[in-house]
């Protein structure tokens, strides 16, 4: 086997292509949409492969044969007929400061207009870009193909200060607008981005976009499949553990038959030989876990959240939803689809290791605990359930809490609701890469927290003193018989009781027995 050139940090189809990078055709997609429509919407997470997509569709319409020789669609292609290509990119910069994407645009088509020989006198991007697209169509005789790449960058870049986001938003309004009005003239559209936002907020004047996201024939259009492991990156594959493999990368899904993997950290594994958070690192959750913490939402509800169609597209300037926020960044992706009547419904989870892990260092570092102890912590909690001491474990607990500073709980408000606690014990648990499993269902209800370690089980039930009754979490855990669920493994089961005090900010009882 041959190795070949990872194409890290590659957006661009001729490069991958002449520089005998590893490449997964993805070709049979673009033949599909070319057959089934025109206009199309795709939305995927930031690393996925959506720039290097498009920039594969501009040299098939710009009759690139040479670089499509070996792959689905050059048999399948009519290569003596070229379509002149117009293609925007917000990809780069910051464009949040008012006026800056109206002269980013404006450069962009500056660019366009001397590459291709047009003549035009018009200072409204609008207009001008409606005038590109008629006159590109009557030099060439064949009508052009529109891409645009990140085309929600300029409001996302922005959602922080909802004044500039707004401004941004109608502007892309207008410029987006252009391609129906000139659709006599457009051949192809195609828009990819990070969010959905609606139609009626971004896409009122472009209605006849059709949206790909979710829809299952082309759930694999970015990222890499099994099959893609098996044969592409064959060569990388030696002394690598496949199965940790899965665990770390895979899990991603939007309704299609099978799972795929993110492609950047497949890329940097194979690169590095090492299993880290590569995509996570490259982008900063700040937005996301001020969100969460805004609305009070618990870590443990993450890996339990349901949503539906409108739920999951729900992204506006000022009205984000919670699911949507989630799923459209790739924190969370579909792992069970249910049909209710005539509605669907999503339960959203982790996608894998990598963004469980690492989302909850991120949600428990901005819940308190001191981070200069943290490391020590860590170790202790895992030593501590290597070797069962619970004694140990209660006073770990409670140095755990006591680290938290005074002025963290005056400063902020989730301190005070119900679900804080167990919040930050189910995150420094999750953050240390522990199998952690929340509100796990059983026929007797649902349990606050499982965790599978060394053949062992630990159930995990958390309460607030002044909310419930003293012993009230073990009382629970036998009862309900949460431990029956665990028993097939034929491995020994913990139940273990946590009660917190609001008022002492500290564990308030602490029991553990065996089920």
């Amino acid at each position: 086997m041959i190795k070949r050139k990872l194409p890290i940090g590659i957006q661009t189809f001729r490069e991958v292509r002449e520089d005998n990078c590893y490449y997964v055709d993805k070709t049979a997609y673009l033949r599909r949409l070319l057959d089934e429509g025109k206009h199309f919407f795709l939305s995927r997470p930031r690393r996925f492969g959506k720039s290097l997509f498009l920039d594969t569709l501009k040299e098939l319409f710009e009759g690139s044969e040479e670089l499509f020789v070996g792959l689905y669609i050059h048999d399948r292609w009519d290569w003596s007929v070229r379509h002149p290509v117009v293609r925007l990119s917000f990809g780069s910069g910051n464009l949040s400061e008012p006026g800056v994407l109206h002269k980013e645009v404006m450069a962009q088509l500056d660019a366009l207009e001397e590459e291709t020989g047009v003549k035009s006198h018009y200072d409204t991007a609008s207009v001008r870009f409606r005038h590109l697209i008629q006159r590109l169509h009557q030099q060439s005789g064949q009508r052009v193909a529109v891409l645009i790449d990140e085309y929600d960058k300029p409001i996302l870049d922005a959602l922080d200060t909802p004044e500039p986001a707004r401004a941004n938003r109608d502007f892309l309004r207008g410029l987006y607008a252009v391609i129906k009005d000139s659709d006599a003239h457009v051949r192809f559209t195609f828009l990819t981005g990070v969010s959905k936002f609606s139609k009626v907020s971004l896409f009122s004047g472009l209605n006849n976009l059709k949206d790909i996201t979710l829809d299952p024939r082309y759930s694999a259009i970015c990222g890499y499949t099994e099959a893609d492991l098996d044969t592409v990156f064959a060569p990388e594959l030696p002394g690598l553990d496949r199965e940790q493999i899965r665990d770390w990368y895979n899990g991603y899904s939007w309704r299609g038959d099978e799972k795929v993997y993110n492609p950047f950290d497949l890329l940097l594994l194979f690169d590095s030989r090492e299993f880290k958070a590569h995509w996570f690192e490259t982008g900063s959750p700040s937005f996301l876990i001020e969100t969460l913490f805004e609305r009070r939402l618990s870590s443990l509800a993450l890996e339990e959240m349901i949503g539906t169609d409108d739920l999951l597209s729900k992204f506006d300037v000022g009205d984000i939803g919670t699911e949507a926020l989630l799923f459209q960044t790739g924190y969370l992706t579909i792992v069970e689809e249910r049909k209710l009547g005539g509605k669907t419904l999503y339960r959203l989870g982790y996608p894998n290791h990598e963004v469980k892990q690492s989302l909850n260092e991120h949600l428990l570092r901005a819940m308190g605990p001191d981070p200069s102890r943290q490391g020590l912590h860590d170790i202790q909690l895992y030593e501590l359930l290597t070797a069962r001491d619970f004694a140990e474990l209660e006073t770990l607990f409670r140095a755990f809490f006591a680290s938290i500073p005074y002025e963290w709980h005056i400063n902020n408000d989730i301190a005070n609701y119900e679900g804080y606690y167990a919040s930050v014990f189910y995150s420094w648990f999750a953050a240390l890469g522990l199998d952690t499993r929340v509100e796990d269902s059983s026929s007797h209800g649902r349990l606050d927290m499982a965790v599978l370690f060394n053949d062992h089980v630990y159930l995990f039930e958390f309460k607030v003193v002044e909310m419930a009754s003293a012993g009230a979490a073990m009382a629970q855990l036998q009862e309900r018989r949460y431990a029956d669920k665990y028993r097939a493994l034929g491995q020994p089961i913990y139940l273990i009781a946590v009660e917190f005090s609001k008022d002492t900010r500290n564990l308030a009882a602490f029991a553990v027995e065996r089920a």
